[in-house]
Formats: C-alpha cells, sequence, structure tokens
C-alpha cells in the first residue's frame, strides 16, 4: 500500500489522481483541521484516508500501519505557514524527520521525499531544513527517492509571485535572463508516481525541470504572444532581493525572499538523462500560458 501525505495540497492530490487511475492501494494522510470537501473527494476516488500531524509525531502511526511506500509533498510553505506552529522548524525539519524516524519503524520500505532544486543554494530556513531532510532520508536505512523539482510554473508565473499575466503585469526577479526550468507541478506528479516501482528511482536524486530553459523574459514574451498585447515588467534588483532576504527575520520571509533570488539567478536543468529512465510528456511554458488563457 501506498501511503501519500500532502494529499490536500496540489501536488499530492494529482498524485493521489494518478495512483487512483492506475488502480494503485492508496491511503492519505490528512489533518483533523483538512479541509472536508477535500478529503472527501479523495475518499470518492476510492482512496482511504488517515488521520495524521506532523507536527504531532505521535499522531501519524495509523497512517503508516502496513505501508510499503510513503510519498511526501508536505512543507509547511508557501500557503499554511504560522509562526511557531505551522512553521519550517516544526513541520519541514522536526516533523519530517520524525515520520522518516516513525516509517522505518514501521517497515516502510521505500520513501518518496519532495525537495527542490540542488542550485537553491542560499542560505534560508527552507532549504537548509530541505537538505537537512536529504541526508537524514539517505542514512535512514530505507530505500529512498528525492525529487528535486524547479520551479513550478503554476506558482512562478501566476499573481502569487507578481506574475499578472490577465492584466499584463509582471514582476521579474533581477535582469530576468537568467535560464530556469519551469515544470508544472503535474509532471513532478508523474515522476513521483513513476518512482514507486521504477529501479532507477531507488536511491537517487532527481533533478526535475521543464523541457526548455527559458529566462523569465522568455516566459514573458510567450505569455506577450498568446495574450496578444505587451506586458508592463517591472524588474526587482538582486541586490534589493538579497537586502530583504538578510533583513528578513521571519523565517518564510528570509525563505520567500531566497526562492526569488535563486530565480533570479537562473535555475536550468537539462532532463535528458531523466527523460530516458523516465519518459514523460513535460508540458511547456507555452502549454501552461495557453491553459491560463483559454480559462480567462
Amino acid at each position: 500500500m501506498i501511503l501519500v501525505i500532502g494529499a490536500t495540497g496540489i501536488l499530492g492530490n494529482e498524485i493521489c489522481q494518478l495512483l487512483a487511475a492506475e488502480g494503485k492501494e492508496t491511503r492519505a494522510m490528512a489533518r483533523l483541521t483538512s479541509d472536508k470537501m477535500k478529503v472527501r473527494k479523495l475518499e470518492q476516488m476510492g482512496i482511504t484516508t488517515a488521520t495524521g500531524d506532523l507536527r504531532y509525531p505521535d499522531s501519524t502511526g495509523p497512517a503508516l500501519k502496513k505501508i510499503d511506500t510513503v510519498i511526501t509533498t508536505v512543507s509547511s510553505m508557501p500557503f499554511s505557514y504560522v509562526p511557531g506552529d505551522n512553521d519550517i522548524q516544526h513541520v519541514d525539519l522536526n516533523g519530517m524527520k520524525a515520520l522518516i524516524d516513525n516509517a522505518k519503524a514501521a517497515g516502510v520500505r521505500h520513501f518518496i521525499y519532495t525537495s527542490f532544486s540542488k542550485q537553491i543554494d542560499e542560505d534560508i530556513p527552507l532549504r537548509n531544513a530541505k537538505r537537512a531532510i536529504e541526508q537524514y532520508l539517505r542514512q535512514s536505512g530505507m530505500a529512498y527517492t528525492i525529487l528535486r523539482p524547479s520551479c513550478f510554473m503554476e506558482v512562478w508565473l501566476t499573481p502569487a509571485v507578481g506574475f499578472d499575466a490577465e492584466n499584463g503585469k509582471v514582476q521579474v526577479f533581477g535582469d530576468g535572463r537568467k535560464p530556469v526550468s519551469y515544470i508544472s507541478y503535474k509532471d513532478v506528479a508523474k515522476f513521483a508516481v513513476r518512482s514507486i516501482e521504477n529501479p532507477a528511482a531507488r536511491n537517487a536524486i532527481l533533478e526535475l525541470g521543464g523541457p526548455e530553459m527559458l529566462s523569465q523574459l522568455d516566459a514573458v514574451k510567450i505569455f506577450e504572444e498568446i495574450e496578444g498585447r505587451k506586458f508592463e515588467i517591472n524588474h526587482v534588483p538582486v541586490e534589493a532581493l538579497r537586502k530583504q532576504m538578510n533583513a528578513a527575520t521571519d523565517p518564510m520571509q528570509k525563505s520567500f525572499s531566497g526562492l526569488m533570488l535563486s530565480v533570479a539567478k537562473g535555475d536550468p536543468i537539462d532532463m535528458k538523462e531523466v527523460l530516458r529512465d523516465f519518459p514523460v510528456r513535460l508540458a511547456s511554458v507555452r502549454d501552461f500560458a495557453r491553459s491560463t488563457a483559454a480559462i480567462a
């Protein structure tokens, strides 16, 4: 049986949909406070649910019973962050370490962990937590797969971070000329699911990007072509991002500033080798731009 942790989030939910479509016996762990409608939809897919919360390590035991593979997509950032409670220290670091310990004790054989690109190298709390968990998992004795996706286009090319295509206003980090391998979360979900049975995923770190390396300005041009108009572009200088990161005292704000700085520095990922082992048809930025234009 497969346990998905983070199943009510966009990535975890997509993973659950793929597993259900393949008829895989799947359990989803959700908090007592999780959106009841989302939990109900999981159950309607044929997925069993169990309660558990990484902030309270003892609560994950029942969900881990009779589980062969764990897939976790959980993070306190960006949408559910609460300082001193649902935060990087309690969830991304301590909670994840305890989950790994509990999974090993429960007899889990394969643990699939969602991290992020190795090229995100700023000294920020989220990056430090994820790298610490990667190392902890590798030393756990369980078979592991570490997924390291680049920037999700469904986040970094949306108004959530200042990329407002609908209103033709875009915030660009740095000069906007460094290449980034934007990837769809739906493709990350495919890699997660295929990692369950693919021998190439065992004890492996998979750097994941989209089908092309595009600068932020390249992405803007694609959206402009599809929207049929020029966008207003506001550049945020690298110096301003670094100053913001260094001045931040809240771990989330420091981490988010560091992530923006990492985008400014670029995150190109060559997918040739990974695609040889995992033949996934990757969605492009143009595909995403067309889909958002159609919705609008």
